[in-house]
């Protein structure tokens, strides 16, 4: 008996002292940035309410690499979630680009909308890849930058080197639609080059663009929205599937929270953005026709995208929803 509960003793200590577990998540967001004080705020609040029994550790600044490159390591149990852009989520299930189709959507009414009607579509396949989509999280409105020169419409392209980034089906058949040699490039390698003027056009929200430095090395800043710029926060279910379920939940709900904060912070920080953009920027505001060439342009890329991209049925689907 007295055996017994020495063992008894040993085993309900080390069960106290059992080593917390910790969710690995990857990031591009700089740390200090809004995106990473709400995050911050996150990883607190999960500890605080899991008695220290769950950790999250970020990895910030893309130090985990590009968003493909942090999907990927999800899926072999390297990180445990990712707090990504459009360019992740497509890397799980690519019709979520029909989010950002060019000239689709220019509102958060109208994202919200169309998005609200296709997040069971969107649950049910990140699920049945193992993966959670937790919730949203936005980057901003994106809108035509330039270096040197003003894009009032796509006949302004010519001749110049706009950047694409090298996973964005989105905006490559605008490009490829007017006849415009875009360059590749990762998020890490455009400030570079942007610098060196090897670039000097790109569609990015203001706060994108403030955030990564990139402002900096433009001047020219179109009003005219050329889509949303979209995220969201997705958890490996295998990994939470390692939780207790109290402590799954709360991760889950804390989650959804975090992605509601970081919906609302970033539009009212990407507003603000765009009024010191234009305060330093040169503001180009295309004339009803300039506005009428960009509009044919997009409806070619989406048509493009209709024939490989994305299902044509999905594309006419959202154009609905958001008249």
């Amino acid at each position: 008996m007295r055996n017994l509960l020495l063992l008894t003793t040993l085993t309900c200590a080390s069960l106290s002292f059992a080593d917390p577990v910790t969710l690995k998540i990857g990031s591009l967001a700089p740390r200090e940035s809004p995106w990473g004080q709400v995050l911050r705020t996150w990883v607190k609040a999960v500890k605080e309410k899991s008695n220290g029994e769950v950790l999250i550790d970020v990895y910030w600044n893309a130090t985990q690499g590009d968003e493909v490159a942090q999907i990927s390591k999800m899926k072999t149990g390297q990180l445990d979630g990712a707090v990504v852009t459009c360019t992740g989520l497509a890397v799980i299930d690519p019709t979520v680009n029909v989010l950002q189709a060019p000239g689709l959507i220019s509102t958060w009414k109208q994202l919200d909308t169309a998005r609200d009607a296709l997040k069971p579509r969107f649950d049910a396949t990140f699920k049945a890849q193992g993966f959670v989509l937790v919730g949203w999280g936005d980057v901003g409105l994106d809108r035509w930058m330039s270096k040197g020169f003003a894009l009032a419409s796509p006949k302004d392209f010519k001749g110049q080197r706009p950047w694409v980034w090298r996973e964005d089906p989105t905006l490559s058949p605008v490009f490829q639609a007017a006849n415009v040699v875009a360059i590749p490039l990762g998020v890490p390698e455009v400030l570079p080059e942007l610098s060196t003027g090897n670039i000097n056009a790109m569609s990015i929200s203001a706060l994108g663009a403030e955030q990564l430095q990139w402002s900096s090395k433009l001047d020219h800043l179109s009003l005219a929205v050329v889509g949303p710029n979209i995220g969201g926060m997705v958890l490996s279910k295998a990994k939470l599937d390692t939780l207790s379920e109290a402590n799954r939940a709360m991760v889950l709900e804390t989650g959804r929270l975090t992605a509601n904060a970081l919906t609302t912070r970033i539009r009212a920080e990407d507003e603000k953005a765009l009024e010191r953009l234009k305060a330093k920027m040169t503001v180009v505001q295309p004339t009803p026709a300039q506005q009428a060439e960009w509009d044919a342009l997009y409806r070619e890329a989406r048509s493009r995208m209709a024939k490989g991209a994305l299902p044509a049925e999905l594309i006419t689907e959202v154009e609905k929803l958001v008249k």
